[in-house]
């Protein structure tokens, strides 16, 4: 599937949902699978990568059910009937479990079934079974597990499908004490998960702070979790092993949100009210960077849903009649891991005034794209200067003026694809941005929402 994109012809306005957060809605999910009863989750997007998570605890025993189908983009809402911390049960005929094109079901539950009294193997689509996954596999090696990837067809690692043997009587996985080289929430989860169930510590040390859903869930089910900076302790003596059932609501997704934050800014006289939004301040890095480059959204706190801030944001075009008003920035160190998935940043770049540097971003080369190389070509397309750094871009903006009309392909990147679509608003005629499908794994009706704001983007075979 394509997006078809037409220049924009007037202000982008309204007041719109995002899809919940599906970093979240992925731990909702297993944290309601170990829990000892049955859980609710309210605005469970259905997603593609969160029914991924969904579908793989469903092969193991964990029921739920639906008692509101999803209305986009508000999602609906589930029950899952936990199991308990030990109930888990190996798939009928030891199927392997399918995660779909979600990452982040791959290594979280790599830690989870590491520590079962079953095998288990998991697997992917093609784009999944080209990531790289010895960075959760080494650690949760090191500690006991009996884990093993698939040789890497490119580089030296290990990705899908991922085998896990069982442990057998007498084994179980030992203390763990490591420091990241680089920040990673799903490395973090997954050794955090895995140390529920071993005898000893698990300490894990990050050079800044990645996003912190697990150990904010972790808290929330009464986990014994001491947290210092970006050094986080699970000590399991003394806890019971139980995780009580919930009732949470998903926000908003951040990250979702930032497309629909740079669309307004790029359209003069737009205004746009995103409501319900997650803010936690781990995750707000992209907002950061855009307030930073003047193209930024109000923040108007709501309290919290669960364990974490909400927000409404308020974004209005930042470019004025003559196309200027967004202003290069330098985004590097601990910005990134709080905005690393947010390649909609090189969009807000390509029109502010002036050179933009990303640097400390290396992990974008190994995501559903090398989104580094994927992004300078999309922007060359569009008449933009982009030049790959090891470890970043340089982006020469285009303040002034139309962007050139391009057909590109998103690589099927999602975030890619959405990113593509924004920037085309700017451009100077129609605009095709290729392989689009998986846009449906983050933010399934993102066109819909940008043309109920008043854009123009077909959907197209």
């Amino acid at each position: 599937m394509d997006f078809v994109v037409r220049p924009a012809s007037r202000p982008l306005r309204g007041v719109v949902r995002v899809p919940s957060d599906k970093s979240i809605g992925h731990r909702a999910v297993m944290f309601a699978a170990l829990a000892e009863g049955t859980s609710t989750i309210r605005r469970f997007s259905f997603g593609e990568d969160n029914v991924s998570t969904l579908r793989c605890f469903e092969a193991m025993g964990v029921a739920h059910e639906v008692v509101d189908a999803p209305v986009f983009p508000k999602g609906g809402r589930i029950r899952v009937h936990g199991l308990g911390l030990f109930g888990l049960k190996m798939p009928v005929d030891g199927r392997p479990l399918d995660c779909g094109n979600s990452g982040t079901t791959m290594r979280l539950l790599s830690g989870l079934l590491a520590a079962q009294a079953f095998g288990s193997t998991l697997v992917g689509d093609a784009s999944l079974s080209k990531r790289p996954m010895r960075r959760v596999l080494e650690p949760l090696r090191a500690r006991g597990a009996h884990c093993r990837g698939a040789p890497h067809p490119k580089k030296d690692d290990e990705t899908a499908p991922i085998r896990i043997a069982p442990l057998i009587e007498g084994e179980f996985l030992g203390p763990s004490e490591i420091e990241l080289a680089v920040a990673s929430a799903q490395v973090k989860s997954a050794l955090l998960l895995s140390g529920l169930y071993a005898h000893g510590v698990t300490v894990v040390k990050e050079p800044t702070l990645s996003r912190d859903h697990t150990e904010r869930m972790l808290e929330l089910a009464g986990v014994p979790l001491r947290r210092v900076g970006s050094l986080v302790e699970l000590d399991p003596a003394g806890w019971d092993g139980c995780i009580a059932p919930f009732d949470l609501t998903v926000p908003g997704d951040p990250s979702a949100a930032a497309f629909l934050v740079v669309a307004a800014n790029l359209v003069e006289g737009s205004v746009v009210r995103i409501v319900d939004v997650g803010v936690n301040p781990t995750r707000t890095g992209a907002l950061d960077v855009l307030r930073a480059m003047s193209a930024g959204a109000q923040i108007v706190p709501k309290g919290e849903e669960g364990a974490e801030p909400i927000a409404t944001l308020d974004a209005m075009g930042a470019v004025d009649a003559n196309g200027v008003g967004m202003v290069a920035a330098n985004v590097g160190g601990e910005l990134v891991p709080r905005a690393v998935d947010d390649p909609i940043l090189c969009v807000a770049a390509a029109c502010a005034k002036g050179t933009t540097v990303i640097r400390d971003a290396a992990e974008l080369r190994v995501k559903e794209s090398d989104r580094l190389a994927v992004m300078a070509e999309v922007l060359r397309a569009f008449g933009v200067e982009a030049r790959e750094l090891p470890d970043g871009l340089e982006i020469v903006g285009k303040p002034q003026g139309k962007l050139r009309a391009a057909t590109v392909d998103a690589h099927d990147d999602h975030r890619i694809a959405m990113s593509a679509a924004v920037l085309a608003l700017r451009a100077d005629g129609e605009s095709r941005v290729r392989g689009v499908d998986n846009v449906a794994t983050s933010f399934p009706g993102f066109a819909r929402v940008l043309t109920d704001l008043g854009a123009e983007i077909l959907e197209t075979p």
